[in-house]
């Protein structure tokens, strides 16, 4: 497979758990309020729910998003599930702001979590992403975020142990 030097390689061979990260076109803030941010989530979640994936941790920022999906269908979906969430967004956003055919996301990447100490880091990091650009001193303040689902509705004992996760080595690109 060759891998082609602008666009990162796609390689959802198998099922399981991935982490999938997306940044906007050029960076920019296009879902920066709290009714976008919403309306980014949403679609998300319907989407999830559409292609019946398991979202396990994600965080929606203005100008990118981390999901943790585990993916137990064809993973031709993987793809089809990107595109729809990038391509509805896209229509709805520019609608919201009163623009045509402005391109709103860049690209994603995937990333296939095969050991289960780098699918809890990758969780602890997506968690804590709003911290980690700043947005917010605490996590679980962060309303399109997974973080408050972790402290307040999953057991405790798999919170502590997500939290206790270091992720500072994992590569993830995140340079919003």
């Amino acid at each position: 497979m060759t891998d082609w030097p602008h666009a990162p390689p796609h390689r959802t061979l198998e099922t399981g758990t991935y982490m999938i990260t997306s940044g906007t076109h050029r960076k920019e803030h296009f879902f920066n309020d709290h009714d976008k941010l919403t309306l980014l989530q949403n679609i998300i979640f319907d989407a999830v729910l559409q292609f019946e994936f398991n979202l396990e941790a994600w965080a929606v920022m203005s100008n990118h998003y981390h999901l943790i999906l585990d993916t137990n269908n064809t993973l031709e979906l993987v793809k089809k599930f990107i595109s729809k969430v990038h391509g509805l967004s896209a229509i709805e956003i520019n609608k919201f702001d009163n623009t045509s055919k402005r391109k709103i996301w860049y690209n994603y990447w995937d990333t296939h979590i095969s050991y289960q100490k780098s699918y809890y880091a990758r969780l602890n990091y997506v968690n804590k992403n709003p911290v980690h650009h700043g947005i917010v001193e605490k996590a679980e303040e962060y309303h399109w975020c997974s973080e408050a689902n972790f402290k307040y509705n999953l057991d405790p004992a798999f919170s502590r142990t997500v939290n206790s996760f270091k992720f500072d080595e994992i590569k993830v690109i995140d340079d919003f």
